[in-house]
């Protein structure tokens, strides 16, 4: 990295020493939108290649190998995506996910047609930044908080392509712009193989969770019911308090492992150290439906409505670890889910199911396995998730470092 910024500093020295020109976006080229009078059903039968919201959201450039497709006529007048253009989501939720971009950075033969929700800008001199350079920039935080102020709204918001105009950007030379390039490819390049690598790690456990979890009829089995005792959790809705010192427990809290929280100031449904708590509620073909939390510690949670807690009745013959995992997703509360309806898991439904009672031993060194695989794949603090977010907090520092641009300062 230093070698790479030692030759960027004397670029700059020699191509630009006194800064580099800033421009509007207004100025340096054109606004053009997405497919327009399409109906549902040219999307099901369609012959041309079509990038989606979530393409251009997902990607600093565009994906194009991609098996989305949209149906166009000979000689039809759309807005057609060209090398170099810079694809912007139009709304979102939050100012701050609004105008997101993604770059077409290949050369292609064939059509790509644009998301109505979406909008494109194509610059007049298609030399003036490269396409890779392009990806790189309109990402960057400092080109973020720009972007946002463009949106309004009140439940959802939408940018203003007047505002986005007034949007200025830096005209480094060139060369600058490869060497930038550079950089910042070797660390998305390096981002890339951790992310495969835990992706690959993640398949490894789920693999050895069900190997692990797979007892035939040489164990005694025993409903739910029979090994731990169930209570509902209440609604806090009224009483949510963001000075609170209770973490309320609900769908979200347990389908993101514990990132995203509410709190309250009363704990009127107090859960204890050991309990497991499991999502009764959730949308069809949902990720939080019979999800399970493990609780660690006392007096710092409170049970949510449609949230459940298990606690074990007699740990001498069943571990509470154990029956977490043995319960978190587990195939027999899923059957329930219809892919139609909102699913709701009665409390019968969850007590009935039948549960593996293996030695002690052995639930302890299925325990031991799955904490480490656990932790490997899922804890931010060590292993691969650790390492993962460092990388990314370095390549965010340093695209914003590299992409701050003394302004040149016109007479």
């Amino acid at each position: 990295m230093t070698n790479n910024q030692s030759k960027i500093e004397k670029l700059i020295a020699e191509l630009c020493p006194n800064g580099v020109e800033f421009k509007e976006l207004g100025e340096l080229g054109d606004f053009y939108g997405g497919l327009t009078g399409k109906s549902k059903d040219d999307f099901s039968n369609g012959n041309a290649k079509f990038i989606t919201y979530m393409n251009i959201f997902s990607n600093i450039a565009v994906d194009t190998d991609v098996d989305i497709f949209v149906k166009m006529e000979p000689n039809e007048k759309q807005n057609k995506i060209q090398f170099g253009d810079v694809l912007f989501t139009g709304s979102s939720e939050t100012p701050n996910e609004c105008g997101m971009s993604s770059v077409l950075t290949k050369e292609t033969n064939e059509p790509l047609y644009l998301n109505s929700f979406c909008f494109g800008f194509r610059f007049n001199n298609t030399n003036l930044l490269s396409p890779e350079f392009s990806k790189y920039l309109f990402r960057d935080e400092q080109m973020r908080r720009q972007i946002a102020k463009t949106a309004s709204g009140v439940t959802r918001f939408n940018v203003s392509k007047k505002r986005f105009a007034k949007i200025k950007i830096p005209i480094a030379p060139i060369a600058i712009q490869q060497e930038i390039v550079k950089i910042l490819d070797t660390f998305t390049e390096l981002e890339a193989e951790l992310e495969a690598e835990l992706e690959a790690r993640t398949k490894q456990y789920q693999h050895y969770y069900y190997e692990l979890l797979a007892f035939g009829e040489s164990v005694k089995w025993q409903t739910l019911n029979e090994v731990a005792d169930f209570k509902n959790g209440k609604g806090h809705e009224k009483i949510i308090d963001e000075n609170g010192v209770y973490i309320v427990v609900n769908s979200k809290f347990v389908s993101t492992e514990g990132k995203v929280k509410k709190y309250s100031a009363e704990q009127i449904c107090p859960i204890h150290k050991n309990d497991i708590l499991m999502v009764m509620s959730d949308l069809p073909n949902g990720k939080a439906l019979a999800k399970c939390f493990y609780v660690n510690e006392n007096n710092k949670y409170t049970l949510n409505q449609r949230i459940c807690s298990l606690t074990v009745k007699n740990d001498e013959e069943l571990k509470a670890k154990f029956l977490f995992y043995a319960l978190n997703r587990n195939k027999q509360l899923l059957r329930y889910d219809n892919g139609a309806d909102q699913t709701n898991l009665r409390k019968d439904d969850i007590l009935k199911i039948k549960i593996p009672i293996p030695p002690l031993a052995e639930q302890e060194r299925i325990v031991s396995i799955l904490d480490k695989f656990d932790a490997l794949v899922n804890d931010i603090s060590i292993g691969l998730p650790a390492e993962l977010n460092a990388r990314r907090q370095q390549y965010e520092y340093y695209r914003g470092k590299l992409l701050t641009f003394k302004e040149y300062a016109t007479q």
